[in-house]
């Protein structure tokens, strides 16, 4: 299961993902760490669902500055204009 949903993420304020950003990576040097120094890890799974979780607030954020993220509203039109046509 994952850590962060894009749904949860989406909803926070820039200020929460820098936030938690900075709280995953704690996270992810811990447990490198730990495997690196030969100690059993309770969860190895749980290094990759950090790194992909990292990725999504990075390109969330990303997409934020340039503008790039569309709105409910936008997503919807665009639901919309995607359906069949009957013949």
């Amino acid at each position: 299961m994952p850590i962060m949903r894009l749904k949860e993420i989406k909803g926070m304020s820039s200020e929460d993902r820098v936030k938690k950003l900075s709280a995953l990576r704690a996270e992810m040097a811990r447990l490198r760490t730990m495997v690196r120094a030969g100690g059993a890890v309770e969860n190895p799974a749980r290094i990759r669902e950090l790194r992909k979780t990292i990725a999504k607030i990075l390109t969330i954020e990303n997409e934020d500055k340039l503008g790039l993220r569309k709105t409910e509203e936008e997503t919807k039109k665009g639901k919309r204009k995607k359906e069949k046509k009957p013949k």
